[in-house]
Formats: structure tokens, C-alpha cells, sequence
């Protein structure tokens, strides 16, 4: 899924999952997380989709996020095969998944932490 240009908050970052069923899960593990704050929003679909996906836009400052993305590895290795996170981060897109996650998690971390 591509997200479109215009659906977030300034402020915030999405995260998409390529199982739709595992989104309300995700939410509700990253609601947990101290100082993450995390809303269901619709998604952009891209030409030749049907229906409106949905995603989750992580709110508020870089410790938020950065609580939320210390989180994501837990959640996703939980999942099975095959279950990734896409995300955005300055303008960086980025797939989280069981086979890459523990190389790009100091990315996003580094990312995070200019804020």
C-alpha cells in the first residue's frame, strides 16, 4: 500500500501492515507502550485497489514514536511468516519484518532521535 501525500498530521508517523486483521492487535500492543499515542486512520488507496485500508498514525513528539518503534520488533516476531510493517520516517520509507528487523530498528531509532 502507498500512503498518499496529505493523510497525516504533521507531527505524525503511519504505520501500515500487510495483514489488515493484525491492525486493531498492533494498536492495542502499542497503546501499552508509555508515551505512545496511536489512532486508527484511513489510508490512501493506491490506483487499482479496491476498498479503504486502514492505518495507524503514531501521534505527538519523538519519544512517543521511539516508544512505539522500541515496541514493533516484539510485536512483529509474535506474527507469523510473512507479517511486515511499512513505514515512512522523513520522508524514508521502511519495511519492518522477522527476517530484517534488528538491522533497521537503529535506523529508525537514529532517525527518531534528531528530532
Amino acid at each position: 500500500m502507498v500512503i498518499g501525500e496529505g493523510v497525516l498530521p504533521e507531527s505524525g508517523i503511519a504505520l501500515t501492515v500487510s495483514d489488515q486483521s493484525q491492525l486493531l492487535p498492533l494498536r492495542d500492543w502499542l497503546r501499552e507502550q508509555p508515551g505512545a499515542e496511536v489512532a486508527v486512520t484511513p489510508g490512501a488507496v493506491g490506483p487499482g485497489e479496491l476498498g479503504v485500508l486502514e492505518m495507524l498514525t503514531v501521534l505527538g513528539g519523538s519519544s512517543g514514536a521511539v516508544a512505539v518503534f522500541k515496541a514493533l520488533p516484539d510485536f512483529i516476531r509474535s506474527r507469523r511468516s510473512g507479517f511486515r510493517i511499512e513505514t515512512t520516517v522523513h520522508g524514508q520509507p521502511f519495511v519492518l519484518d522477522a527476517t530484517n528487523v534488528d538491522e533497521v530498528m537503529p535506523i529508525l531509532e537514529r532517525l527518531l532521535d534528531d528530532d
